[in-house]
């Protein structure tokens, strides 16, 4: 962890914050009295009317507190090491808990995390929107853009259709639909739009605006949002990974060229660009550029990728019918993992990475997504996804 602040200084920090400090801002010295739960320091909060017990609660979730903030900025493309902003999202959610706190109701068998759940995604969409260039009417309005960008973004549809697909589902007019579209699309010429939304089991799963989810470098490179992110990243690769991945992409990253991919050097053009390699060769060192760059885009905030690797297989008769993979979230942290039965052409999720249910299950998705395109006897050994 030390290193990692260390690759993130906190220069031009008005208040002197470190994020050490933002991330342990609730923890109490000395530790506050255990309980059998995090859960009854609600009750007793309520029960004595003390909020003493409320900030005994905040020093033991903290933590995931913590994690949540983190990983909605990340999923945004902020910076997830900017102190000031990282308090001003956690205290919002904190407060988003307090107004919650009053009317929760614990016989109801739900913990109190699970009930303010909600209420705690929709404060930290409210800081986003007021870090938007565009401006809401009301944080549902900033919401219905968002979805309506993402359905543009990931159908691949006209504007037309999905104007009339969402109007259809939404139960609005083509005319409010087609507003939110037009707000959607002029603020996403200056910033990322994401959407938050529920899956089966309740937890909020963060979606990328983009049209395709698979790496497309020449875009990337230049995405007027990200040119300054990728200019830092691609000069921190060696001249020869940067040369392989210019001449392979066709781009010049010192004129801002784009040819054709048609024009693109071949495998065995690049070996004989650096002599003594092989076109084998000449391609595994371009792939490792490719994930190198992935990596230094993925820290940068500008890319998200799931890291994957076979742990094992089982076989029957010589053909592979059941296989377990682990996977980790942008390339950082514990593992999960995931088992794959090709015989009943099933995937379950054995462990989330990082043991987190709000972020992890949308790269546990990738993952699942990704696996059952391959044949069950070709499956790869390990790989990179960016999204």
């Amino acid at each position: 962890m030390k290193e990692r602040f260390a690759k993130y200084p906190f220069q031009g920090n008005a208040h002197g914050l470190t994020m050490f400090e933002v991330t342990h801002v609730y923890q109490l010295t000395p530790p506050p009295p255990e309980l059998y739960t995090a859960n009854e320091y609600i009750v007793a909060a309520q029960t004595w009317h003390d909020l003493r017990f409320f900030a005994y609660f905040l020093h033991h979730i903290e933590p995931r507190l913590n994690g949540r903030v983190r990983n909605f900025l990340l999923r945004e493309g902020l910076d997830r090491y900017d102190p000031e902003r990282f308090l001003d999202y956690k205290q919002s959610c904190v407060i988003a808990m307090l107004e919650c706190l009053e009317s929760y109701d614990p016989y109801k068998g739900a913990e109190f995390l699970t009930y303010a759940h909600h209420a705690i995604g929709n404060a930290l969409i409210q800081c986003r929107m007021m870090e938007e260039s565009g401006s809401f009417a009301s944080l549902d309005e900033y919401k219905r853009v968002r979805g309506i960008a993402w359905l543009y973004s990931e159908s691949g549809k006209s504007m037309g259709e999905v104007v009339r697909e969402y109007a259809t589902r939404e139960g609005c007019s083509e005319e409010t639909a087609e507003q939110y579209l037009t707000v959607a699309r002029l603020n996403r010429s200056q910033v990322s739009l994401y959407v938050t939304t529920q899956d089966e089991d309740g937890e909020e799963i963060g979606e990328d605006v983009t049209r395709d989810d698979s790496w497309d470098y020449v875009s990337i490179l230049w995405n007027d949002i990200r040119a300054e992110t990728v200019w830092s990243a691609f000069e921190k690769l060696t001249y020869r990974e940067q040369r392989l991945l210019e001449e392979r992409n066709a781009v010049c990253m010192t004129c801002g060229r784009a040819s054709p991919l048609s024009q693109r050097k071949s495998f065995e053009e690049l070996a004989v660009m650096f002599e003594g390699s092989t076109a084998s060769g000449a391609e595994k060192a371009y792939r490792r550029a490719v994930e190198k760059l992935t990596v230094l885009l993925v820290e940068a905030g500008a890319l998200h990728a799931v890291r994957l690797k076979r742990k094992s297989i089982k076989r029957i008769k010589k053909k592979i019918d059941a296989a377990v993979y682990e996977y980790q979230a942008d390339c950082d942290g514990e593992w999960g993992e995931i088992q794959f039965d090709f015989i009943s052409g099933t995937a379950e999720i054995v462990r989330l990475a990082e043991w987190d249910t709000m972020v992890s299950k949308v790269y546990a998705e990738r993952v699942m997504k990704y696996i059952r395109s391959y044949d069950a006897d070709n499956l790869p050994k390990k790989s990179l996804l960016a999204f």
